[in-house]
């Protein structure tokens, strides 16, 4: 996994901070129509499908590092997940992807995956929220934490 993600402002534009993100982590919107993916690991790179049902929920994942201010570390993957698991996942896709994230957290930082676990009290995630993508996209990153619930500049780790 790439480098951690950067606080974004309340104020910054959600298109805006997702294109920053992509830009940091080496990501692009043509990465959701491919038909694998790639993970990498101790320098090995493999390929899976992609998915239908990872296609659309892949999207609003990345919307979620952007506001929570989640890395894509292994552990920011294991962070995210057990925010999204206690926040609302709708799908088998991302209650898999999130499970696996979680497991492997565990090992890492037992500790900070609890933490974003117990974060995610009473939030909700971008899966079952009504807006459409592009809807969301138009909105400041503090608009998309209000709705969810998440404090003012996320969950940054120091």
């Amino acid at each position: 996994m790439q480098a951690p993600t950067t606080a974004y402002p309340d104020t910054c534009p959600l298109e805006e901070a997702r294109d920053a993100f992509f830009a940091a982590n080496g990501f692009s919107v043509s990465d959701y129509a491919a038909p694998t993916f790639k993970i990498g690991l101790s320098g090995f790179t493999f390929r899976f499908p992609n998915t239908a049902q990872r296609k659309r929920v892949v999207p609003f994942h990345d919307l979620h590092h952007v506001v929570t201010g989640y890395p894509t570390t292994w552990l920011g993957e294991a962070e995210i997940g057990a925010w999204e698991l206690l926040a609302g996942c709708n799908t088998f896709v991302a209650y898999f992807l999130n499970d696996g994230g979680v497991i492997i957290g565990v090992f890492l930082s037992p500790r900070r995956v609890w933490q974003a676990f117990r974060a995610a009290k009473g939030q909700r995630t971008l899966y079952n929220d009504p807006c459409s993508y592009e809807q969301l996209l138009k909105m400041t990153v503090g608009d998309v934490r209000q709705r969810l619930g998440i404090p003012a500049g996320g969950f940054v780790q120091c």
